[in-house]
């Protein structure tokens, strides 16, 4: 078995693009009505379904 180092970068975008996503989607939840809120719902739903989806991948 072989291991391939990775980066600090390639470790940590795909967290930190979910985190981007929630702060976007509790900004537009404050903001307004609207299409706000169908881009808070966006930017919530997406971290919230990959989640639950990794809890139920065994």
């Amino acid at each position: 078995m072989s291991h391939k180092s990775q980066s600090t970068w390639q470790i940590f975008i795909w967290p930190a693009v979910l985190a981007l996503l929630a702060v976007l989607g509790l900004f537009a939840a404050l903001l307004g009505d609207g299409w706000w809120d169908a881009l808070s719902c966006f930017g919530l739903g997406i971290p919230a379904w990959l989640s639950v989806r990794g809890m139920n991948s065994r």
